[in-house]
């Protein structure tokens, strides 16, 4: 029997074919083979808003891709339904750098906890140490061996330990957005150079929903969009997916541009917040 993640991720290949059909409710549940109440209830739960929510920010999206064409922008998103004012949650994050001396001892005196988590967006690896999250990676698999290794490469020098049960609690925070709240803000721990944490500081500016050019980040970082080139180096490095939003970031010419965790995957993630949003 398929497991409820398997039966959502299938549900949402069929609402990005079919998309254009605007399926309704009962035919998406049916491609899954479930009922509409269960199914409803299930996408919900996985992915944050209602399968009716996810479809229409599709349509949004696609319209804006449309309106070079000379259409109008208002009309547009009067027509998918998307016209009341958008109330965008908070995300409050708190950043704090390793010192110099910690960067070169590549992690020698952290005790990171580390678990693997199934999400609305496929399986992730997540990492804790007492002084906040430390790496956050999505998977092609929930394979905790390989995200180990993954995360012995990133800090070599640190104390490892399994503890699925502290990052599980985590990890549904981060995933489930109505639980993000002032009093109890996300605390990363970054270990980059002075750039890159400068870059992934602007990219927490970037509100959700909302996209920024790599050109626009640049601006943002030094000033000047001479520097996307580097800005882009720096955000394929990001080591923290999701709660640093790479995927808010695009080509100037509106393309979606690269994900360093899969493009459908920046494709789902971008959706599911325009739909909250």
């Amino acid at each position: 029997m398929p497991t409820p993640y398997a039966q959502v991720s299938e549900a949402l290949e069929y609402v990005h074919a079919n998309a254009h059909d605007h399926p309704s409710l009962d035919e998406i549940a049916a491609s899954v083979n479930l009922s509409p109440h269960h199914f409803q209830r299930l996408f919900r739960r996985w992915v944050g808003v209602s399968p009716k929510r996810y479809l229409q920010a599709l349509t949004l999206a696609a319209a804006k891709r449309s309106l070079r064409s000379g259409g109008s922008v208002l009309g547009t998103t009067y027509a998918v339904g998307l016209s009341g004012p958008s109330r965008l949650h908070d995300l409050f994050v708190s950043v704090e750098s390793v010192t110099p001396g910690e960067y070169k001892a590549l992690g020698e005196t952290l005790r990171i906890r580390h678990g693997v988590h199934w999400t609305p967006f496929g399986p992730c690896s997540l990492a804790l140490t007492d002084r906040g999250i430390c790496s956050l990676r999505f998977l092609d698999e929930p394979d905790a061996a390989k995200a180990r290794l993954l995360l012995e490469e990133e800090w070599p020098n640190a104390s490892l330990m399994e503890s699925a049960e502290e990052t599980g609690v985590v990890a549904h925070r981060i995933f489930h957005p109505l639980d993000w709240a002032q009093d109890r803000p996300f605390h990363l721990l970054l270990r980059g150079t002075n750039y890159q944490v400068q870059v992934w500081r602007a990219l927490l500016r970037i509100p959700p929903g909302s996209t920024r050019s790599y050109a626009e980040v640049a601006k943002d970082v030094a000033g000047s969009s001479d520097h996307a080139r580097a800005v882009s180096r720096a955000i394929a490095a990001n080591p923290i997916a999701f709660l640093i939003p790479c995927h808010r970031v695009v080509r100037t010419a509106g393309a979606l541009g690269g994900y360093r965790w899969g493009t459908d995957r920046k494709v789902a993630i971008l959706t599911a917040e325009a739909a909250t949003a």
